[in-house]
């Protein structure tokens, strides 16, 4: 019941219901208060929706934002507690008495001044935004950007302006009580006498050298910058901010490049949410300052994803277009028809190739490049499952199977995600196999964002893996070593502390013209930070037994560190599995449509060399025995062929093969722009030739514009 109210009322936890309980209920209460009348009562109950509603704005939750919507929003709520505290004082009898109208003038000037505020604070908010936002570009030398101006001005400003009335309303309540207007009157002038300050103080920021340049001066930095530092590859991508991870992933291989790479992002979001990188980036919402642009030094961009903003781009012509994707499976969406619009799609290996032959969609066999996977490097092969006796070694050692399910998708289809008809069946057998394997689940990171069956169905295999873990922890097979696992988790902690100090967290957030401005990437940091990952996700693995179930949500670790530390995975059809196949462990795919394995097979060529599993998972056994005695593993040749036919041969490496696609494509473009030129070239010669010999008419005699010579 309580998780039912937790869900209409869209908050996060117990805590955030009890307090938006406490904060609607107050107000009614408030009412009751001032018609009895009852001073104590008032203040009790305003005290109660002052704590709860800050308490709900500093958890950000969402109910806040609904209030909003159906005209309960924070103005008004704290409208209605002043002037129910007016009423108290007309039910007190003390309409006659000078508090009476210094409230009522108060609370006039009181949401006088909200308006100069409310102004203020977007207009710096505005002006502070830049027209390009970006990272590792020197602007800081071309123009200048004013500090911003401190966080504890604008940061929940509103909710700050607002409860600036609490003095006056304590005075007034207390002059109510004590009978005495002065302490009301003081608390009246404290609050004027704030809320004036706190215009006053925002007004320095939207004049004078505190203002940040305007969008024509930004512009004009950026270019000046590009012609300096002439991008020669761009990255290109627009999304949601969910869908952050799709250009994450092609951060390192942007950084290893030989050729100048350029990252250019259409939403704020998404470059909010990019991971560190060490490559110029820039964020250009607008359409046409993006179109406006010198890119005239940039020869091949590439696409993460096929959406609409992509247009901007596409439409010059002086660089070659690429669709790169952001995996490589079976799934429709990685046989989009709107890939014919690119110059050239880039597939991991022959498989890609031959899905666009069969999927006819426009897309031309010499149009597409097998380029491999550069992403994959981090990906671990497999030395074969630890070693152990039946039941678990004394040191708990067993095999790993991961289990990560993709997400349900936009359609319905009951083929997108194994979780929601199988999802339980499989962990259930995993975390009873005998003999034992460890469950890591770490499900996609969109799972229930569109079904609630998903959602649901996550939470109980959550619940599954998580009590599954709690019994193995008693179990006296398995033995922890408690020493190592306490050193390891005291040097995560200090990883952890060093990350978040070079990582400036525990700080004030930079405003966006900041961020811009000071966007410059420090290498060395850069360097050290990616140490520290590596040893951090080394500490993660070490800081509890290696025989723990365990549920993995979360940016860290990454999904490629839960296959390097797995002997086997379960998933659904998605790049997830066409990446696995990378490390040539075995795997399971389930056929949660139930078309049969056969069909299953031949429609998805990343399943040939994988046991299917039905929504039953009957099938495990077959996986895990492949773990436990990789001599008797049926698989293990159809998963070398079919790796080399999804993600290509392993030499050269795919990073080379992508820069030599990237240098053949570049080429291409410059040999289109000079043959461009070539004919521009003749065509002007052959105008200025036409234009320096006027053409004479003939008249009938052949005589020069008709005169005669005679």
């Amino acid at each position: 019941m309580i998780s039912t109210a937790i869900r209409v009322a869209r908050v996060g936890s117990k805590a955030e219901l009890a307090a938006a309980v406490l904060m609607v209920a107050g107000f009614p209460v408030l009412m009751l208060a001032a018609l009895v009348p009852s001073v104590p009562a008032f203040a009790a109950a305003a005290a109660v929706t002052y704590l709860a509603d800050h308490y709900l704005h500093r958890k950000g939750s969402y109910l806040i934002n609904r209030l909003g919507k159906v005209r309960a929003g924070l103005s008004i709520r704290f409208l209605i507690r002043q002037l129910l505290l007016v009423l108290l004082l007309a039910r007190l009898s003390l309409a006659d008495n000078l508090i009476y109208y210094g409230a009522i003038a108060c609370f006039i000037a009181f949401y006088g001044l909200q308006a100069p505020h409310g102004a203020l604070v977007q207009l710096i908010r505005n002006r502070r935004r830049m027209p390009v936002a970006t990272r590792n570009v020197d602007l800081k030398s071309r123009i200048r950007i004013p500090d911003a101006p401190p966080r504890r001005l604008l940061h929940r400003s509103a909710e700050k302006m607002l409860h600036l009335d609490l003095f006056a309303v304590a005075g007034v309540l207390l002059a109510a009580q004590v009978k005495s207007s002065l302490v009301g009157f003081v608390g009246i002038g404290i609050t004027v006498l704030l809320s004036t300050l706190y215009v006053l103080a925002l007004v320095p920021y939207v004049r004078g050298r505190r203002i940040p340049p305007n969008a024509e001066r930004v512009l004009a930095a950026v270019d000046d910058w590009l012609g300096e530092y002439q991008p020669e590859t761009v990255l290109y991508f627009s999304g949601s901010k969910d869908s952050a991870y799709q250009v994450n992933m092609w951060l390192d291989t942007m950084e290893n490049l030989d050729s100048k790479p350029l990252i250019i992002l259409r939403e704020r979001a998404i470059l909010n949410n990019l991971a560190p990188t060490t490559v110029p980036v820039i964020c250009v919402p607008g359409g046409v300052h993006l179109m406006n642009m010198d890119l005239s030094t940039v020869r091949v961009a590439l696409y993460a994803a096929n959406v609409g903003k992509n247009i901007h781009m596409l439409r010059v012509p002086t660089m070659k277009h690429v669709f790169i994707g952001h995996g490589d499976s079976d799934k429709l969406a990685s046989v989009n028809p709107y890939s014919k619009v690119y110059d050239e799609v880039w597939t991991a290996g022959r498989a890609g190739r031959d899905r666009y032959a069969i999927a006819d969609v426009g897309v031309r066999d010499e149009d597409i490049v097998e380029v491999g996977r550069p992403q994959l490097a981090p990906i671990q092969t497999w030395q074969g499952a630890p070693e152990g006796p039946r039941g678990g070694a004394a040191d708990g050692r067993c095999p790993t199977v991961l289990y990560a399910p993709t997400w349900e998708g936009w359609d319905g289809n009951p083929g997108n995600t194994s979780i929601v008809l199988a999802g339980e069946n499989i962990v259930q057998r995993l975390v009873t196999a005998d003999p034992p394997v460890r469950v890591l689940y770490k499900p996609h990171p969109f799972t229930g964002n569109v079904s609630k069956d998903a959602k649901a169905a996550h939470q109980r295999i959550t619940a599954l893996v998580r009590k599954a873990a709690a019994e193995r922890a008693m179990d006296p097979r398995f033995v922890a070593d408690t020493a190592a696992q306490a050193d390891a988790k005291a040097e995560l902690a200090r990883i952890e502390a060093r990350l978040a100090e070079l990582s400036g967290s525990g700080g004030e957030r930079r405003d966006e013209a900041e961020a811009t401005r000071d966007g410059l990437v420090d290498v060395a940091k850069h360097e050290e930070i990616a140490r520290l990952r590596a040893q951090w996700n080394d500490a993660y693995w070490r800081s509890f037994p290696s025989w723990e179930h365990r549920v993995i949500t979360g940016a860290q670790p990454r999904l490629y560190d839960c296959f390097n530390v797995s002997d086997a995975m379960v998933s659904d059809i998605s790049s997830v599995v066409s990446d696995f196949i990378a490390s040539g462990k075995p795997y399971a795919v389930t056929d949660s449509a139930a078309v049969g394995a056969e069909e299953f097979k031949r429609n998805n060529t990343a399943v040939r060399a994988a046991v299917i599993l039905s929504n039953s998972a009957a099938e495990l056994g077959e996986l895990l025995a492949a773990v436990r005695d990789p001599a008797a593993d049926p698989l293990a040749e159809d998963r070398k062929e079919l790796k080399q036919y999804l993600l290509g041969p392993d030499e050269p490496s795919s990073l080379t093969q992508f820069n030599a696609a990237v240098a053949n494509l570049a080429l291409k473009a410059e040999t289109r722009n000079v043959g461009q030129e070539s004919r521009a070239a003749v065509a002007a010669s052959d105008t200025g030739l036409a234009n320096a010999v006027p053409v004479q008419r003939l008249s009938a005699t052949g005589d020069a514009d008709g005169v005669g010579t005679g």
